[in-house]
């Protein structure tokens, strides 16, 4: 269908215009992020995106992160967590896991010990469920560095928790006390 270089440029620009700058091709976001997939693939078009409803599908179905997903009707499209734009994404508080894994780089431990995980320009911190998720993120910034998240006692003490559509557990901060060194 589309070559895995179009694959990862595309949805890098999905990620761009559905999370954070809807406006680079003139489209908006509804309160909860979604937006006709029509509009969508019309303006990424004039944006020189060679974007169609399969070439959409495609990526909304083999993204290996399932960051994007359609409505009930396929006829809007959203990403599903990652935001620096006010978006309500409507999930529910639930409770997680007793342990969940924050990447990180290396460099960035010493500011993390002192303030926890803050969500900075983001709706919210990210965790996930599996050591090795936490890893490949923590590349991304360097040499990487994985924390234990004690989840379970924060919830146990009113902090909320969200799982994303995509798997990904989200708060909206986490206090270094909650933070252990993963031993691996």
């Amino acid at each position: 269908m589309i070559t895995e270089k179009e694959n990862t440029k595309i949805s890098k620009f999905l990620s761009l215009v559905l999370r954070h700058k809807p406006e680079a091709i003139n489209i908006d976001l509804d309160e909860n992020g979604w937006v006709d997939v029509d509009f969508l693939i019309e303006k990424s078009k004039l944006s020189g995106y060679d974007l169609d409803i399969n070439t959409l599908k495609h990526i909304v179905e083999k993204n290996d992160k399932k960051r994007f997903s359609f409505n009930s009707t396929l006829d809007k499209v959203r990403a599903n967590q990652g935001h620096s734009l006010k978006i309500e994404l409507g999930y529910l508080s639930q409770k997680p896991p007793e342990i969940l894994y924050h990447g990180t780089g290396i460099k960035n431990l010493t500011s993390i010990l002192k303030t926890g995980l803050q969500k900075r320009n983001r709706h919210h911190v990210h965790l996930s469920n599996d050591i090795e998720t936490a890893i490949n993120v923590g590349k991304r910034h360097g040499e990487p560095y994985v924390f234990k998240v004690l989840s379970e006692k924060m919830f146990e003490n009113n902090f909320e928790f969200f799982l994303s559509e995509n798997g990904v557990w989200l708060t909206e901060n986490v206090p270094s006390i909650y933070l252990l060194k993963f031993e691996g």
